[in-house]
């Protein structure tokens, strides 16, 4: 399992498909950043993380179900009708939403304790959503399988999810408006927007490493 194979290949697929991969997502992460703002324009900034939390939980399982889908579907050379990846997303949705608030939970504990025990966690539970929407399995199985799976892979793993989402946490901090300073509205809606849409591609790095780790025998 290369780390840089692996980046390579999940680049390949996400550029080949930008379009589809836009139009299945991009949609509800619009939405999404659009009720963030109002949450912090009703509530304010600091209580904005928490109500954030919430409307993440609420569109996050939406389109990352739909986009693991996606993925499943090409990589068998399907060629799915959008709708029927979103009204399937939409089932999943009780199940996903359980799961997200689980990792969550799990993962801020962690970052609560320390940076490490938090990425740790991270990388433990990576392969959680997979299971889920591809084999159907239980919140509570998922998370367990997950750990197993996970299980002597976690470097290459850690390396693949820090080169994606790193430069991205960076780029979020620093389009942080100042504080005091005024907000572009439209300017905060896009950026954040983006962001999130280029978040996606860290979905499709793991399920390439999730693919790539079913094809491999168990690692003690």
């Amino acid at each position: 399992m290369n780390p840089l194979h692996v980046l390579r290949d999940a680049w390949f697929f996400f550029s080949g498909n930008l379009l589809p991969i836009a139009r299945l997502c991009l949609p509800l992460l619009v939405l999404e950043a659009l009720v963030q703002q109002q949450i912090i324009v009703l509530f304010g900034v600091e209580a904005a993380a928490a109500y954030g939390i919430l409307v993440g939980l609420l569109f996050y399982p939406l389109y990352t179900g739909a986009l693991i889908l996606f993925l499943d579907a090409r990589s068998n050379g399907q060629s799915p009708r959008l709708r029927d990846l979103l009204v399937a997303s939409l089932n999943l949705w009780p199940r996903f939403a359980l799961l997200a608030g689980i990792s969550t939970v799990a993962i801020m504990l962690g970052a609560s304790l320390f940076v490490l025990p938090g990425l740790w966690m991270m990388i433990k539970l990576a392969f959680a959503e997979y299971l889920l929407v591809l084999r159907g399995m239980t919140p509570v199985k998922a998370l367990h399988e997950s750990f197993e799976l996970t299980s002597g892979y976690f470097w290459p793993i850690l390396f693949c999810v820090l080169a994606v989402m790193v430069p991205l946490w960076l780029l979020a901090w620093w389009s942080q408006p100042e504080t005091g300073a005024q907000t572009d509205v439209l300017l905060t809606l896009l950026l954040d927007s983006a962001n999130g849409f280029l978040q996606l591609f860290a979905t499709v790095v793991l399920f390439r490493l999730f693919m790539l780790r079913g094809s491999q025998p168990a690692v003690e």
